[in-house]
């Protein structure tokens, strides 16, 4: 089966459409305020299409090439392309001005190629692991796994409370409650209308969400920016990167770690990397940090990057998508009848092989498309935003309609990008709806077998299923926590 997956994914065919899905997620990425998650959302259309194997292998290179796009924005003109590249932005940026743009992007190219390495190293180490705990899982074990997934709503709350995470998860599992129930083929929340009997389509909901919402969100704003005359020099220094092999491999361990964790993102890996990596440097270097620091380059970048892997250990094996970008690859498999989870050995044997080898393949083609595609990119920060954005609005509507097509795939698409707009204003995080949206139909299926098997069955066998009984002591840890945060957060506000 390795043998089969690394031909398939060797092929002129795939190679092709990997190497496209590198090229659009460099370019999307390298875009101010259009983020990973906004591109895996909305270039989910153009994969409907494709057989799994295609589809699979264009989508991690989306996913691959806009983590690192993110990084070009940030050195030549100061402004994030993603959240994540806040810290190469800082440093980046400095080295721009100083006429060392080209090194210091080379840097984060050569720091995202080490950074996906490790986590995909760590992915394939530590997943059949995982894989064989999660066999043990039964209909009870599976609701209680996805009832966890979305209650790591409350951390994705970033900047605001986690009751606001866990209200926006519970409004993704109302939206995926509507249509023909599966168990009984009960028709719920439909209220009479023919096209919600169908249920609400959740890749519609992802790109209004992450595509529509965006737009309306980015479009007002006025913030002027300077194209440099010249980049430079690109092709990263292996030698200098040799210098810094040890925050590379610190800030690889850390970000794959943070991306197992649902809920952390990229932007939690490459801040906290960033962070450790200035404590832990020496004084000479420690100097440079905040005024252009080439190793805090590569402790941002390799820590991102290897999120991407780190992401994707708790989606293959459980089912919970370690970020919002991991949710929308989920949505993309979904679409091609692939249920992820501790059966996926069994129910689709050889796909996992075949993800190993579709990510590295897309991290060698990210490492050549990101040396060529960085001065065109370069070229495209001159469109006005009122020019480039509104170019996104007919993306998102494509999208939406290709997968069932359906024209009322696209009024929900423009209704879930008001939700999503009206949610942000009012500090709502988006991502939880996702989580919501994915999970809910899993912990609902689950839960009502569950139900069924423990008909007869008192409390005291239900809790001596060890594994639910841990899973429910995890759920309850949760809540504590954010309970706890929230408590904290109030008394820091009256001693302020």
């Amino acid at each position: 089966m390795i043998w089969d997956s690394i031909l398939q994914a060797l092929t002129p065919y795939i190679l092709i459409i990997t190497l496209s899905g590198v090229s659009l997620g460099i370019v999307w990425g390298a875009m101010p305020g259009l983020s990973t998650t906004m591109a895996m959302a909305l270039l989910i259309g153009l994969s409907a299409g494709m057989d799994q194997n295609t589809a699979l292998s264009f989508m991690l290179g989306v996913y691959t090439g806009s983590v690192f796009g993110g990084a070009i924005s940030a050195v030549m003109i100061n402004i994030p392309g993603t959240p994540d590249a806040v810290p190469t932005m800082i440093e980046g940026h400095q080295l721009a001005r100083r006429g060392e743009g080209g090194q210091a992007l080379g840097m984060a190219i050569g720091a995202s190629f080490i950074g996906n390495w490790v986590g995909i190293i760590l992915l394939v180490g530590f997943i059949p692991l995982i894989l064989a705990f999660a066999l043990h899982f039964r209909s009870w074990e599976m609701f209680l796994l996805a009832l966890i997934g979305i209650s790591v709503s409350g951390s994705m709350a970033a900047g605001s409370l986690p009751l606001k995470g866990w209200i926006a998860g519970w409004l993704g599992m109302l939206a995926a409650f509507v249509g023909i129930d599966s168990i009984h083929g009960v028709p719920r929340f439909t209220f009479g209308i023919l096209e919600l009997q169908d249920g609400i389509n959740y890749v519609a909901v992802l790109i209004g969400l992450f595509g529509l919402a965006e737009v309306l969100r980015v479009l007002p704003q006025r913030d002027h920016y300077t194209i440099p005359a010249e980049v430079g020099r690109v092709v990263p220094s292996f030698k200098m990167l040799a210098r810094y092999s040890r925050a590379a491999v610190r800030s690889g361990v850390i970000g794959t770690l943070i991306g197992a964790i649902p809920g952390a993102g990229a932007n939690v890996a490459s801040f906290l990397a960033y962070d450790i990596g200035r404590r832990r440097a020496k004084p000479e270097e420690k100097a440079k940090w905040g005024k252009g620091s080439y190793e805090a380059i590569v402790s941002a970048e390799v820590a991102n990057n290897a999120n991407i892997g780190g992401s994707m250990l708790p989606m293959l094996a459980l089912g919970i998508p370690g970020n919002a970008a991991a949710a929308a690859l989920l949505a993309a498999l979904t679409l091609k009848n692939v249920v992820v989870g501790p059966t996926i050995e069994i129910d689709h044997p050889g796909l996992i092989y075949f993800i190993y080898t579709a990510l590295v393949v897309a991290n060698i083609l990210m490492y050549g498309a990101a040396i060529m595609l960085i001065k065109p990119c370069v070229k495209l920060f001159s469109l006005p935003r009122g020019l480039l954005l509104p170019l996104i609005i007919p993306i998102c509507v494509i999208g939406a309609y290709a997968v069932r097509l359906s024209m009322f795939d696209v009024w929900v698409m423009f209704a879930s990008g008001l939700v999503g707009y009206v949610l942000h204003a009012f500090r709502f995080p988006t991502a939880p709806i996702v989580l919501g949206v994915i999970l809910a139909p899993l912990a609902d299926e689950n839960f009502r077998r569950a139900l069924l098997i423990f008909e007869d069955k008192s409390i005291g066998y239900v809790l001596s299923q060890y594994v639910g009984t841990f899973l429910l002591l995890v759920i309850a840890l949760i809540f504590i926590e954010g309970i706890m945060r929230v408590r904290r957060e109030r008394r820091d506000r009256q001693e302020v």
